[in-house]
């Protein structure tokens, strides 16, 4: 793989889990999004593509919401992916047993911790919480169920009873602890604390499900699995509620190229993966969004130009190809005559050198016009200019 990175990140030892689970919450999360509602065949579709791509477990939705949600789990459960499916359930035994319905291989139960939660959206006391979450847990063990239970608003709940829950789940066997920074409110440092004292006491899995709202949840994620977690929760495009959730191309290359940890992902197949998601929610991808952002890849200035026509590494951290991208030279105001020259090249032109320079004119006056330089307009101002010749 062509790529060059920072050398100063291999000057640290850094100490990830053996095994790290990455599973997608698109499909449930991520269709939280305001306005979006995925119909069955969509979210088929979905949950194919990130099979191909490798994700580890998928979870496919919240059946209790709706008939359609029900088929649409059940659909995607009875597909025979080789990713895992899970499904959300609220902490009640009737969430479980329409997951057992669905034929899932696992389910995510989970239930407010903070204090806040439990007073103003709840109403019902810490002790409360914690029995009817555990009567869920065991229900669920009971039916030889994947089980992971998720304090919902765990970064702003009491650590002595987010320890005491923990605690109790891991001793009705639960496969899976998950701490939800539910408004994403910690810092990188703070679920560095966070998960190093949650391990002292708990030894099951821990998972991180990070939210986007100050723009942590990618440097949560990781800062997470250095301190110990062992899974974290991804969507397509870090699409979800508010600011979203961290997204799933980002987190993978971030760890395979700037940690050196391959986590054995499809990677090529990114771009098809998250053009995919955009078409079926309707959300477009922001053009600079990284991985997959239609200007990633694309070089306009003359003095970037001339080096990545030589070395695509002066300004690109690695190649396109590797997520499914393709590079493109983007003329406009900023151009030079390399960039011209690629472009006539592209285009089967052949122009001297004194109507490469009134090319090169035109084009930057245009563009400051306001007219954008997509190829046929680049045709016209060649022709104009020989014409004038």
């Amino acid at each position: 793989m062509k790529c060059f990175v920072s050398p100063f990140n291999k000057e640290i030892n850094f100490n990830f889990p053996k095994d790290i689970t990455i599973y997608d919450t698109t499909l449930r999360d991520g269709e939280q999004t305001p306005g979006v509602c995925l119909g069955t065949s969509e979210k088929l579709a979905i949950a194919r593509k990130l099979d191909e791509v490798k994700i580890h477990q998928i979870e496919a939705g919240f059946p209790i919401v709706s008939s359609q949600e029900k088929r649409s789990v059940t659909k995607i459960a009875k597909e025979g992916l080789d990713a895992s499916i899970i499904a959300l359930c609220r902490s009640k035994k009737e969430d479980i047993d329409v997951a057992l319905d669905c034929d899932v291989d696992g389910v995510i139960t989970f239930m407010a911790t903070s204090d806040l939660h439990l007073e103003h959206k709840l109403h019902i006391s810490r002790e409360k919480a914690l029995s009817v979450s555990m009567d869920t847990v065991e229900y669920a063990k009971d039916h030889d169920l994947f089980v992971a239970f998720s304090a919902e608003d765990a970064t702003r709940t009491d650590l002595d009873f987010l320890k005491i829950i923990y605690k109790k789940a891991e001793s009705y066997d639960v496969d899976r602890v998950h701490i939800a920074d539910t408004v994403g409110s910690i810092c990188p440092q703070g679920i560095e604390f966070l998960v190093k004292e949650l391990r002292k006491e708990v030894s099951a899995g821990i998972a991180l499900h990070c939210h986007n709202d100050f723009g942590l949840a990618l440097p949560n994620s990781i800062s997470g699995l250095l301190a110990g977690g062992t899974a974290v929760s991804t969507t397509v495009n870090g699409i979800g509620e508010r600011a979203g959730n961290v997204s799933l191309e980002e987190l993978v290359m971030a760890l395979k190229l700037l940690y050196g940890l391959d986590l054995g992902f499809k990677t090529e197949k990114f771009q098809e993966l998250s053009q995919l998601v955009s078409e079926c929610t309707k959300v477009p991808i922001q053009q600079n969004k990284p991985i997959v952002g239609k200007n990633v890849f694309r070089h306009e200035s003359g003095i970037h130009v001339d080096a990545v026509i030589e070395e695509p590494l002066t300004y690109e951290p690695y190649l396109p190809e590797i997520v499914g991208q393709n590079r493109q030279i983007i003329l406009g105001k900023h151009s030079g005559c390399r960039a011209v020259k690629a472009k006539l090249k592209g285009c089967g032109l052949k122009v001297t050198d004194d109507e490469l320079c009134k090319i090169l004119t035109k084009v930057k006056k245009s563009r400051e016009e306001g007219a954008y330089i997509n190829d046929d307009l680049f045709k016209d101002i060649v022709k104009s200019v020989k014409k004038t010749d």
